[in-house]
């Protein structure tokens, strides 16, 4: 996510990006561009880190030599490769504008009545409904030992790559390489994640040649940023890999492990819907932290929509719906899919989804 930043993108929308959110091993951020807010336009070109362009007229940017150098001695500390094959692999990379393209377009820009009729589609629904049918047991198994209902991880995997059925098409090296030094604004994480992804080689065997995903770096049936694969990717099948990209039974463990690294609360609801009194002023909390009591929200003019609501720290999501407001209300367990993508639609999009697997599970014979 694989925040923090795993910032991700979904499936048709060539993959918001992230999944997984993340860069540090402890509570990252959510996966990039699926993730979050990502800037309108590319940063102007004397933008912080455009030292690192060059830029002939018709051509494609090339990295400059000494930025390169650091990168290089870098990436080969922290992996263990050695410094000549670092700098064969960014030979290697490409520069793609189409990717510098897709991240200043993010989907969740759109408003939520836009948004939703993209991930609660009759086919995805039901193709969500048989992918839990036919992986049950697997499913069953890590949602017993985690806490994470099962409907969830599947929901994930939905909303992200439609059931590993769109996975990327972009080279990851590629993606990461042309959002690392010519996207200014995010060049940082991006950064960070090329070094994670010479390390993950390392570590899971992995092709950089033929190493597909998003383009904003994002893998696998979870679609994991390279932190994330590393620092929540679990072993699911007791091969002794972890192949998010090749095993289901990784991917559904590793989304389930990412869920309670980020304080899943089983048992907890992620939203209950709620009203909102005529007199109620609008609220728009700062953060996606449940930090509000029943009280608190009901002062502000908001109450769950029916009684029997847990009385737990919580927060309010005002969504724009095809029918108006939608007013709800947010427990831990929303914050926490905000970790996977930072988009609260994109939380929404996944509980949604979750509820109508669930109740095709709950209806068959």
């Amino acid at each position: 996510m694989s925040q923090p930043l795993r910032i991700a993108v979904p499936a048709l929308l060539v993959l918001l990006a992230a999944c997984t959110t993340p860069v540090k091993p402890t509570l990252p951020p959510a996966l990039p561009p699926r993730a979050v807010a990502v800037p309108a336009a590319v940063a102007p070109p004397d933008a912080a880190g455009s030292s690192a362009l060059v830029a002939p007229a018709g051509d494609a940017p090339v990295l400059d030599d000494a930025r390169r150098e650091a990168f290089i001695a870098e990436a080969a500390k922290a992996s263990g490769m050695a410094p000549e094959e670092v700098r064969g692999w960014l030979a290697q990379a490409r520069y793609q504008q189409s990717i510098i393209n897709a991240i200043t377009r993010p989907a969740e820009g759109k408003a939520w009545k836009d948004y939703r009729p993209i991930f609660l589609t009759p086919a995805r629904i039901d193709q969500g409904r048989s992918f839990y049918a036919e992986n049950r047991s697997s499913f069953d198994a890590v949602s017993k030992q985690t806490g994470v209902p099962a409907q969830y991880i599947v929901a994930i995997i939905g909303v992200e790559t439609s059931y590993g059925r769109i996975t990327g098409t972009y080279r990851v090296l590629d993606a990461l390489y042309t959002l690392a030094f010519f996207f200014p604004r995010r060049a940082d994480f991006f950064r960070g994640e090329l070094l994670e992804l010479f390390t993950l080689a390392q570590e899971e065997k992995l092709d950089l040649a033929t190493l597909k995903g998003s383009y904003a770096g994002a893998m696998g049936w979870g679609q994991f940023m390279p932190s994330s694969y590393r620092a929540f990717g679990k072993d699911g099948d007791g091969d002794g890999r972890r192949d998010l990209l090749g095993s289901r039974q990784d991917a559904i463990a590793s989304v389930a492990n990412y869920f309670v690294a980020h304080g899943w609360k089983p048992g907890v609801p992620v939203f209950v819907p709620a009203v909102a009194d005529a007199t109620a002023a609008p609220f728009v909390p700062p953060d996606f932290v449940a930090r509000y009591s029943l009280a608190d929200l009901a002062s502000r003019g908001y109450r769950p929509a029916q009684a029997g609501a847990p009385d737990l720290p919580a927060t309010l999501l005002t969504l724009e719906g095809a029918n108006g407001p939608e007013y709800w209300i947010g427990y831990q367990n929303f914050y926490v899919i905000t970790r996977y993508n930072r988009s609260p639609m994109y939380a929404m999009a996944v509980h949604q989804l979750a509820q109508e697997v669930a109740a095709g599970a709950s209806s068959a014979p």
